[in-house]
């Protein structure tokens, strides 16, 4: 018998079959579009196109914070473990980037992991990234999986386009208890390699660090070592954090780890910021202290991933204390822009909008640095930046 389930979008109820295998999953036909970061708090230095041809994630992270995000899609992950799959995305994509003559670097996939088991199946995150590459336009990706191998190759053609592994402990044993499903801590390290050895920057985002479990000097220190052994030259860290409406069930399955540990993790976790509950400023300064001296120490550049503290009840970002790059992302990735029929950067410029003073790439809504604009764009600034330097062109 073939299963359905019932999901409401908006007024309507719409039904979708489940198709069981490579992971439960539903087909939904979607315009959904790029756009840039999300309103609000931002750390992000660079300016880029989000891309999630995945709702819900079959990796199974016991601390996913997707689980507690609003939309549809996503509830349904939350409620049965079921992944959306936006079919024919790539095509959608592809579509969008030619009506633009402005383009930031694609980010594969800020919310779930472009590489998770439906991509097997659909291969979206891969013909997203050639969708990119083939006009010349710079993608990135964020993953605990192994990347495949006609992936590395499309992007071993684009300059600026690179590769993040996720990764919070050098001990499977460990790992494994943290997610159900993903790449071995071997299998990552060795798909680092294989993108260093590909020519691709490597990233290693220790992400997040989970207070009492994968926090040991010890531990972050073979992590960091191993890391640039397979090719790792920038590190980026986190702390784990914690959407509030979920932290009853995030802890409990934390307090099965061991006894007392649950405890111990409600206890630290004493600050909320924006809905998100946060170990203690103290705790996690600590951290970022240990891992930037470790980084340093090795000849590599450090940053964090959206990480606050209050000052005046207001967040304030924490890289302006520990970040060792020009970019939070350890990569410098300019905009680009078509002008020949192929997309090209705009400007010799590192692209780390955020605190930018210039605009020599000529948006001038990117020189986020003077303040006072705002911080998250859509295909719909794209396009007016678009239009605005056809009629400079013109």
């Amino acid at each position: 018998m073939t299963k359905r389930v019932t999901l409401k979008i908006g007024k309507t109820s719409r039904q979708f079959e489940v198709i069981e295998k490579p992971y439960p999953h539903i087909l939904v036909s979607s315009k959904k579009e790029l756009h840039g970061w999300w309103k609000g708090k931002r750390e992000c230095t660079g300016e880029r196109m989000l891309v999630n041809p995945y709702n819900g994630c079959s990796v199974g992270c016991i601390f996913c914070y997707a689980r507690a995000l609003p939309a549809a899609y996503f509830r349904l992950f939350n409620d049965t473990g079921i992944v959306t799959v936006f079919e024919d995305f790539d095509k959608t994509i592809g579509d969008q980037l030619d009506s633009l003559r402005v383009a930031s670097g694609g980010y594969l996939s800020p919310v779930c992991d472009p590489f998770q088991a439906v991509e097997s199946e659909y291969r979206l995150s891969e013909k997203i990234v050639e969708e990119f590459v083939k006009r010349n336009i710079p993608i990135e990706f964020i993953t605990k999986c192994v990347v495949p191998r006609s992936v590395i190759d499309l992007m071993r053609t684009q300059t600026h386009s690179f590769g993040q592994f996720s990764l919070s402990t050098p001990n499977e044993d460990v790992r494994s208890q943290l997610m159900k499903r993903g790449a071995s801590v071997k299998q990552i390290f060795s798909s680092m390699t294989e993108c260093a050895v590909a020519g691709l920057p490597v990233v290693l985002r220790i992400d997040p660090v989970v207070p009492f479990l994968t926090d040991s000097r010890t531990d972050l220190t073979q992590l960091v070592d191993k890391g640039i052994d397979s090719g790792a030259r920038h590190i980026i860290a986190s702390a784990m954090d914690v959407p509030a409406k979920i932290a009853k069930e995030v802890f409990a399955k934390f307090k099965l780890l061991g006894v007392g540990f649950g405890y111990d993790l409600v206890r630290i976790y004493s600050e909320q910021i924006d809905g998100y509950l946060h170990a203690s400023i103290e705790y996690r300064k600590g951290i970022f202290d240990m891992l930037r001296n470790l980084c340093e120490a090795r000849g590599i550049t450090f940053a964090l991933c959206m990480e606050y503290e209050l000052v005046g009840g207001m967040p304030v970002g924490l890289n302006r204390e520990f970040m060792s790059s020009v970019n939070c992302e350890g990569t410098d990735v300019p905009v680009y822009v078509n002008r020949a029929g192929r997309f090209e950067p705009a400007a010799e410029c590192a692209g780390a909008c955020l605190g930018c003073m210039e605009a020599s790439c000529g948006i001038d809504d990117l020189a986020m640095g003077k303040g006072g604009g705002k911080t998250d764009f859509t295909l719909r600034d794209y396009r007016r930046w678009s239009r605005n330097l056809e009629g400079r062109d013109g």
